[in-house]
């Protein structure tokens, strides 16, 4: 072999692994450039958004979001979608809700209570999908309308006022930010190793790029699949518990349309739809640059139809950039 084609190989070879970090820092500063210029636009347009004030309370309405587009994250990474966060959320809300009043549970127990039925849910929506192989979009789609139904049923289709039982949610712990606040942070951080640096986060990205080839070396998709589904429901379940502390009553409407908001997060963050690729710090910064959007749309006075205008043109343009990028890469 010729000595100078061996070290060619070796130095084509080398500058992989310094282009994907470059990739991913590159990532992580478009975000951040477009949350500051949204943040310098709507401080220009509004005198009162960059106060403290208007930052603590977009920071204390996030946490929600957060936690539940962590779980979307992995189901978008292996190539799936959950359309039924937002019932599972209101659904959990509402038990956690019925057993304080109704069966006289501790706060602790009642919130235990909550996430088990979003862990089940979630559960439910993967064997689902995975025992009848169907796609994901479809068995959600009959979560969503199921789930909803029955937070109808337990609330009797009536607000329920918790008053302070999962205050220690929405309490301030420091500088004024709520509790769920940190505890979202905790969630991303930990969403963040889980997928970078266990083994179960590599099984969750070979699944999305490759499934037939993760099958072919001896790795079973169908238990991962699954699992990642219950991760979900089971964050979606946290998110309940978090908006039923701020708001001190679990809302049987609540949750309604937040799907597609969570989608909306984890796509601008980056993470592919066709699988494969995604990063839960980019999600954190997708959930942030939504809810700085929305917040900012409402202090300028923007009406009802336009920030969805508004809101929509961004999560499309968003998936024109992801696309574009997948191109560039490939």
């Amino acid at each position: 072999m010729n000595p100078s084609t061996s070290s060619s190989r070796s130095a084509g070879d080398m500058p992989a692994p310094r282009s994907a970090w470059r990739q991913e820092l590159g990532t992580y500063l478009g975000l951040l450039v477009v949350l500051a210029a949204m943040m310098a636009l709507f401080g220009s347009l509004s005198e009162y958004f960059l106060t403290r004030e208007t930052l603590l309370s977009i920071a204390n309405e996030i946490p929600a979001l957060a936690v539940m587009a962590v779980g979307m994250t992995f189901v978008l990474i292996i190539a799936g979608i959950d359309l039924s966060v937002g019932s599972v959320l209101a659904l959990s809300a509402a038990i956690s809700a019925a057993a304080v009043l109704q069966w006289h549970f501790s706060p602790w127990g009642a919130a235990a209570l909550g996430l088990l039925v979003g862990l089940a849910c979630g559960a439910a929506t993967g064997g689902i999908a995975v025992a009848w192989q169907l796609p994901s979009f479809i068995v959600s789609l009959g979560m969503l309308e199921a789930v909803r139904g029955a937070a109808y049923l337990v609330t009797d289709s009536r607000t329920q006022y918790v008053g302070d039982a999962m205050g220690a949610l929405a309490a301030p712990w420091v500088g004024g930010l709520s509790a769920a606040f940190f505890i979202a942070l905790l969630v991303v951080a930990v969403g963040q190793l889980v997928l970078s640096r266990t083994v179960f986060g590599r099984y969750v990205v070979g699944i999305g790029t490759n499934e037939e080839a993760m099958r072919l070396a001896g790795v079973d998709p169908r238990p991962i699949r699954i699992a990642v589904f219950a991760l979900t429901g089971l964050l979606a379940g946290l998110g309940g518990l978090m908006q039923s502390a701020r708001l001190e009553a679990a809302d049987p409407n609540a949750g309604l349309g937040m799907e597609l908001q969570v989608i909306a997060a984890v796509v601008i963050g980056g993470t592919s739809l066709m699988g494969g690729r995604g990063s839960v710090v980019n999600t954190f910064f997708g959930v942030l640059i939504i809810a700085v959007l929305e917040a900012g749309l409402a202090q300028i006075g923007a009406s009802e139809p336009s920030k969805r205008i508004i809101t929509g043109a961004v999560i499309v343009v968003a998936v024109i950039v992801d696309t574009v990028r997948q191109r560039r890469s490939g």
